[in-house]
């Protein structure tokens, strides 16, 4: 998720849709009675964003049951801070979680804007964070001693589809965006991240409605696939564009398109075959591990609902903060000491963080669009098309 405002990347598949309803209503987490801590969860948990959000919010308050009802010594109370994404609504509640609810962590922020925001204030608190979602490459050049996340960079999300487009054949690649920072950033990078591949681009102007004269110049290009970058409405308007005006090649964006409103943007019969990349796991059969497996059925029995963009990340991201807890660390400075030797298998991936707080695992994933649902085709390395 990248941004001004933020930059989740992506996605809400239809389950987190679903799912909206039933947790934006919710009161904090309680786990409260005797010894305990509060650790905060930061971000658009009911502006125009939240379906991005209330997923790894949900996968972090899947975590924090779990954990409070194993009758821990110190139980954990997860408090929520609605930052709408926005920056400036962010830094004052973050001052307040620090100050009158003295969290001892803090889960998120969820969009990189708002993490530029709020973490110079928690670095100069010392108390540390955990981001399920935020992926600007720069978060990670700024110097905080106290940040952390769990997902891998833009960086990371364009050299993993890069990959993938090689290994499916891809010798003519032709690159989209909405001209934004987010969307020309990401085709930008995936352009040149194709070995070999001869490129070309163009750009689309995110609030209008006819592609043709993009559509135009690919159809003369002739390329073997189109990566757009930006969000799921624009690709849903492209995709079914082009589709409608003969282009046969394959079609592939990024977590800002990871969407059920993809598939409603361009038809159903347009979208079927598109692909996405993103470094979150969205993995309900359990294909990639028998952990991510128990972890989609354990969050569809409370929500009623399938696991979602990010509900992964926020689960892995709160359990960081359990194993700290586990390990006597109740102190900010001690949790941020643990987190720096941290090293578990996490629902998603292995969860272990480098010197600047980045996650040491750099796996990308890539989904396809079949029928109406946006199913898992497996970490970027070996995914195949259908």
């Amino acid at each position: 998720m990248r941004r001004n405002k933020m930059r989740v990347t992506g996605a809400v598949a239809v389950s987190a849709v679903l799912a909206l309803g039933a947790v934006s209503c919710s009161d904090d987490d309680g786990g409260s009675g005797g010894d305990g801590v509060t650790i905060g969860f930061m971000g658009d948990l009911t502006g125009e964003n939240s379906g991005l959000v209330v997923p790894p919010y949900q996968g972090a308050k899947l975590a924090v049951d779990q954990y409070n009802a194993t009758n821990p010594k110190v139980k954990i109370t997860l408090k929520k801070y609605d930052s709408q994404g926005k920056p400036e609504q962010a830094t004052t509640l973050v001052q307040g979680a620090i100050k009158q609810d003295k969290i001892v962590g803090l889960i998120g922020p969820a969009f990189s804007g708002e993490s530029q925001a709020v973490n110079p204030i928690l670095n100069e608190a010392k108390v540390p964070s955990v981001t399920p979602s935020a992926t600007q490459i720069t978060l990670a050049e700024k110097g905080w001693t106290y940040w952390h996340r769990v997902v891998a960079d833009d960086a990371v999300q364009s050299a993993g589809a890069g990959q993938f487009l090689a290994n499916a054949g891809v010798k003519k690649l032709f690159t989209v965006s909405d001209n934004q920072d987010y969307g020309k950033g990401l085709a930008d990078a995936v352009g040149k991240a194709v070995p070999g591949a001869q490129v070309k681009s163009d750009a689309v102007n995110d609030k209008a409605a006819d592609y043709s004269s993009t559509v135009n110049q690919i159809n003369q290009f002739k390329p073997d696939a189109v990566y757009f970058g930006g969000y799921y409405a624009v690709a849903g308007r492209l995709f079914k564009q082009l589709r409608e005006g003969g282009y046969k090649g394959k079609m592939m964006s990024g977590d800002g398109s990871l969407a059920a409103g993809l598939i409603e943007g361009a038809g159903q019969q347009n979208a079927q075959g598109a692909l996405l990349s993103c470094g979150c796991l969205i993995d309900a059969a359990g294909k990639t591990n028998e952990k991510a497996k128990k972890f989609a059925a354990d969050y569809k029995a409370k929500y009623g609902s399938e696991v979602a963009i990010y509900s992964t990340e926020g689960f892995d991201a709160a359990s960081a903060f359990i194993e700290a807890l586990k390990a006597g660390k109740t102190s900010t400075e001690d949790i941020n000491g643990f987190l720096k030797t941290l090293s578990f298998e996490g629902v998603g991936k292995p969860i272990k963080f480098d010197e600047h707080g980045e996650l040491a695992a750099q796996d990308i994933f890539i989904y396809e669009v079949k029928g109406n649902t946006l199913p898992l085709l497996g970490n970027s390395k070996e995914a195949k098309v259908s």
